[in-house]
């Protein structure tokens, strides 16, 4: 049986995806730091490219159950990031970070092919979640992703 989740669940998974984003991103050399800004949540300077990179990071934790749940970004959300883009002179990018019963999985994507993806319908954009649409972001070499596997070895039951 599964608990509920803490009051404050929603603002801590925020908190964690942003963080993991930015832990990972410093893993493999992207020079990178939070950021308290509309529309973006990181920036970070790709190693290999050189691309400056506003990235807003978009989080969800999902009860067992409802894995295949979607992900929805407000079409208002890519103007801010937008906007927020070019007063840093960087590109905008997407973080999606989704929490679903054994794993954590992290997508990075530039907005544009976002939007060419998951094209913004009347009021949002559907990051999807079935297996055929983790099929296609796998087999798409313009997505970066990883994934943390959770495991409790002992815990409270």
């Amino acid at each position: 049986m599964e608990l509920a989740k803490s009051s404050r669940h929603s603002r801590i998974t925020g908190d964690f995806g942003e963080t993991l984003v930015l832990y990972w991103l410093s893993r493999y050399g992207f020079e990178c730091a939070g950021v308290d800004h509309t529309g973006i949540d990181l920036l970070a300077k790709n190693p290999r490219t050189q691309e400056l990179m506003g990235i807003s990071v978009k989080s969800r934790s999902r009860n067992r159950g409802t894995e295949r749940t979607p992900l929805n970004i407000r079409n208002d959300e890519f103007t801010k990031v937008a906007t927020a883009c070019r007063a840093f002179d960087c590109t905008p990018y997407f973080a999606i970070v989704i929490d679903a019963a054994d794993r954590v999985r992290t997508w990075l994507l530039p907005m544009q092919h976002l939007r060419k993806i998951s094209p913004p319908g009347r009021a949002v954009a559907t990051w999807k979640m079935t297996n055929a649409a983790l099929a296609r972001y796998e087999a798409d070499p313009v997505i970066k992703a990883f994934e943390l596997k959770t495991l409790r070895t002992r815990w409270w039951d």
